[in-house]
């Protein structure tokens, strides 16, 4: 098997917390294939950059992706984070729960 993906793992990452916006850091990380550490800067970065907001909830955090944000390159023209998520919406279980 070959060593790349199509997607960055800030794409992996959105992925995971639209599938379960309460997944932990360490579940997605597990999903994705990444370290817990890089799976936490990711999110920083996407939080940073407004894509998500982050809120507690009990022990727990709540993720809530913003959809209506443009992809990043200018490839990627005029297309939106939740036109990408829709098409892998039915890929597989959230993070954390079999398959």
């Amino acid at each position: 098997m070959a060593d790349w993906t199509f997607l960055t793992n800030h794409a992996h990452v959105m992925v995971c917390l639209r599938r379960d916006p309460s997944a932990r850091i360490r579940d997605v990380a597990d999903a994705i294939g990444i370290t817990e550490r890089a799976a936490q800067r990711i999110v920083a970065e996407l939080e940073a950059d407004g894509y998500l907001t982050r809120a507690r909830e009990g022990r727990r955090n709540r993720y809530t992706l913003h959809e209506r944000l443009p992809l990043r390159h200018r490839l990627e023209g005029g297309s939106r984070i939740g036109s990408l998520l829709d098409l892998l919406a039915d890929g597989g279980p959230p993070p954390g729960r079999p398959s």
